[in-house]
């Protein structure tokens, strides 16, 4: 991105809103957290909120508040009337920023597991994920959620909110009443569908007065044209309550396409500036109407600053939305502004750890950034008086270790058996759809050159040169294949040994034999969907075995599931479910299923193995007074290992060799 002074002006530059002023353009939107005490906005959501606003956005918008009690949609779901001291102290913590109060109802899309009450909806339609069939609404209830926006919007703003952002977007109430897929009402409300969004923007409009900022999250495309809300429908109800609103957000998704509102990688950046265009062009020349100082917000996956201001510059919006780069680099905005986005921690869009919607209640992170989430933790950083430091291995936590110790002022040497750093992680974007997780490798590389780290590739490691080395030791030399459980006579290759060989080669299928492969997938992740949809791609027939009911089972974490087998479909991958790898033999695979043990066979030429890995611990059982981090404890993501990098950074530092893999103070980045 160039850093001459418009650019800055134009991202980084302030914004007015409703005679508020915020110091940036870009906005950290509403998302689950699941860092509430009980239904209240915590002190983690302050302190996480504040890095944000600290590192320079301009508008916050707080996690979205149920505002009648009828709505607990997850554990830690907060609701309005226990969050006025949360807001308060949000409020505080981020100025300059503009705070807003998130502000919705989830309705069918909820849960009854908390609340054990019916679920309130538009029309008795079941969702289509819980199954639940919903109580339609009638007139006590819908007047009572009318009168709860309105009551949280006040409270937002007494407890010092800039003013409220409006949940009209994928969970929630107010977009099932928009929408022909979930309202089937006969009265007012059905034949008038945009009428209950009136009467809540109305009502909220009078409650907060003509001071404070009102945003609405809206979505304008269901992708259901058959009977849901288009982008054409979208625009009419944008235009009828833009007298209320100084903001909107468009965004995509319904209840049956949940995942595309904040897609995962396979998604390009910035999809839902199709979605802007529209709305801008209807807004244009609408001063009679009162919608001329409407502003749109491009949301959508926008992860890079420079396609953010190619957004601003080419009218797609007035606001850029940059929620998960936020969460992934506090300090985005604030080295736009210093002229070095180059520094900008890059963003995978992976979804592994900020989608968050889920039962087992995990906190908010990143991969690449696991402090997200964490601000309020004990963060010590290996400081001390500056020490030579050797660290072994050039994975994402030898990687992440040399940039920490360099960057507290250690002088530190990296070395890494292969030619290329990465480890797994670079063979993981070899994977077919998983390109973006290569991006973190190139931004290590960066700031170690800028932190003058002296890093040497093609070098092989022996406890001999560790006892030589007079330097600190940190070991982080990655995982093994695991062993295999059943007998082959075709050839078998390990998932990193394919995608090795993959970027050996320069060969989708790495060059197995003619014939039928078979995916063995016993984890259900990522890597053997990608896998297949590769080999698939490169003219193979492909075979995915796994022991679950469907394939990629895991990736209902990521929001992935149902895209993923989609693509299989298409693909023309055969999947072969509730079932386990016998062996093969003679060309053909012998598989057994999970529940009945009946046995059958199917073609085979080759086999790529995506089981467990296991630590590659030689060096550190050889020398296990030495900290050790990442795969070499146990192979896991790329979260666990930036994380182990950072700790045992710190341990190294403070010379506590010999303590492993038990349990350690967290440590964070220092400040850059």
């Amino acid at each position: 991105m160039g850093t001459d002074g418009s650019a800055v002006r134009a991202l980084a530059g302030p914004v007015v809103l409703r005679g508020r002023t915020a110091p940036s353009r870009v906005l950290f939107g509403p998302h689950v957290t699941n860092l509430g005490h009980r239904r209240s906005i915590s002190p983690r959501h302050v302190a996480y909120y504040a890095r944000r606003a600290a590192g320079g956005a301009g508008v916050v918008v707080t996690e979205t508040a149920s505002v009648h009690d009828s709505d607990w949609p997850y554990e830690r779901a907060p609701l309005a009337a226990d969050c006025a001291g949360g807001w308060r102290a949000v409020a505080d913590a981020c100025r300059p920023a503009l705070v807003l109060a998130g502000l919705g109802h989830a309705g069918s899309q909820g849960s009854s597991a908390y609340g054990q009450q019916a679920l309130w909806a538009p029309s008795r339609v079941a969702d289509v994920a819980s199954r639940e069939v919903p109580m339609a609404m009638e007139q006590p209830e819908i007047d009572a959620l009318v009168a709860g926006f309105a009551a949280a919007a006040s409270l937002a703003v007494e407890a010092g909110c800039d003013g409220v952002e409006i949940e009209a977007g994928q969970h929630s109430l107010l977009r099932q009443f928009l929408s022909g897929l979930t309202n089937h009402r006969t009265d007012g409300y059905g034949l008038d569908r945009s009428l209950l969004l009136r009467q809540v923007l109305a009502a909220v409009r009078a409650a907060t007065g003509d001071d404070h900022v009102l945003g609405l999250r809206l979505c304008c495309d269901e992708l259901a044209p058959w009977a849901g809300i288009t982008p054409d429908s979208a625009v009419g109800t944008v235009r009828a309550v833009a007298a209320w609103t100084d903001y909107v957000v468009p965004v995509r998704g319904s209840g049956m396409t949940v995942s595309a509102t904040r897609p995962d990688l396979h998604t390009p950046p910035g999809f839902n500036a199709l979605l802007c265009l529209p709305l801008r062009t209807g807004l244009a020349g609408g001063d009679a109407y009162g919608y001329a100082e409407q502003r749109v917000v491009l949301q959508g996956s926008v992860v890079d600053p420079a396609a953010a201001q190619a957004a601003l510059d080419d009218g797609v919006c007035d606001l850029v939305e940059m929620t998960r780069a936020q969460i992934t680099d506090p300090d985005l905005v604030a080295r736009v502004r210093a002229g070095t986005p180059e520094r900008i921690r890059p963003c995978t869009l992976s979804n592994q750890r900020s989608q968050v919607r889920d039962p087992r209640n995990p906190v908010v992170s990143d991969e690449a950034e696991p402090d997200a989430g964490h601000e309020t933790d004990p963060v010590p950083a290996p400081d001390g008086p500056p020490r030579d430091v050797l660290v072994v291995g050039g994975g994402p936590a030898g990687l992440e270790a040399a940039r920490v110790l360099a960057t507290a002022g250690h002088r530190v040497r990296l070395v890494e058996r292969s030619e290329v750093l990465g480890g797994a992680l670079r063979l993981a974007a070899a994977v077919a759809g998983r390109e973006r997780m290569g991006v973190l490798v190139p931004w290590w590389e960066r700031e170690l050159a800028r932190l003058g780290v002296r890093v040497d590739t093609g070098v092989r490691v022996t406890p001999a040169d560790l006892d030589a080395a007079g330097a600190a030791v940190l070991l982080a030399t990655g995982s093994r294949p695991g062993p295999r459980d059943y007998p082959c006579d075709v050839p078998v290759l390990a998932a990193a040994e394919f995608e090795a060989a993959v970027l050996a080669t320069g060969h989708a299928d790495a060059g197995l034999p003619p014939g039928p492969v078979l995916v063995h997938d016993p984890l259900g992740d990522w890597t053997g969907v990608g896998i297949a949809e590769q080999l698939a791609a490169a003219g193979r027939e492909t075979v995915l075995v796994t022991p679950d009911q469907v394939a990629g089972t895991q990736l209902a974490l990521t929001g992935d599931l149902a895209p993923a087998n989609a693509r299989l479909e298409r693909a023309g991958v055969a999947r072969e479910l509730c079932s386990r790898l016998v062996g093969a033999r003679a060309g053909r695979a012998v598989l057994e299923h999970v529940w009945t043990g009946e046995q059958r066979s199917v073609e085979c030429r080759a086999v790529v193995d995506c089981g467990h890995r296991l630590p590659d611990d030689a060096l550190w059982r050889a020398r296990p007074h030495h900290p050790r981090a990442g795969d070499c404890v146990a192979p896991r993501t790329v979260h666990e290992a930036v994380l182990e990098g950072r700790r045992a950074a710190a341990e190294v530092v403070r010379g506590e060799g010999g303590r492993g893999d038990r349990s350690r103070a967290r440590a964070a980045q220092p400040p850059c």
